[in-house]
């Protein structure tokens, strides 16, 4: 694997009140791809993935943040992080690489609408 080859953690979230997600592991993943690239990529892999429900399957994903780097701190929020948006949500013209991914590097995949609802009133159902 060459260092601009990693491999990068999708938490799809399909749910944040619930905290209903599920991880995807992508090894071999070129960092000087654009992040757009690589949402695409990973919106045509997620209905093709054998043993994801079919919940996540059909869910619209479009936007990605940085949840965790390897050797960094980690939130408490199970989910995803609400702060930091300006740093931490991927931008759709800046290639990975300049986005601040790097090798073991985890990422939430979720709907923007839903995230940003979910910010103005966090709260959990149970």
């Amino acid at each position: 694997m060459s260092s601009e080859e990693v491999t990068i953690t999708v938490r799809l979230v399909r749910s944040f009140e619930h905290r209903n997600f599920k991880p995807i592991i992508y090894h071999n993943v070129d960092l000087n791809q654009t992040v757009k690239e690589f949402i695409t990529h990973v919106q045509n892999d997620v209905p093709m993935r054998p043993g994801l429900p079919p919940p996540f399957k059909k869910y619209t994903y479009d936007t990605m943040k940085i949840i965790h780097q390897a050797h960094g701190s980690k939130t408490n929020e199970l989910v995803v992080s609400l702060e930091d948006d300006e740093r931490l949500i991927l931008k759709e013209e800046s290639r990975l690489k300049d986005a601040g991914v790097a090798n073991e590097t985890e990422v939430a995949f979720f709907s923007k609408e839903e995230y940003t609802s979910y910010k103005a009133n966090p709260v959990l159902a149970w």
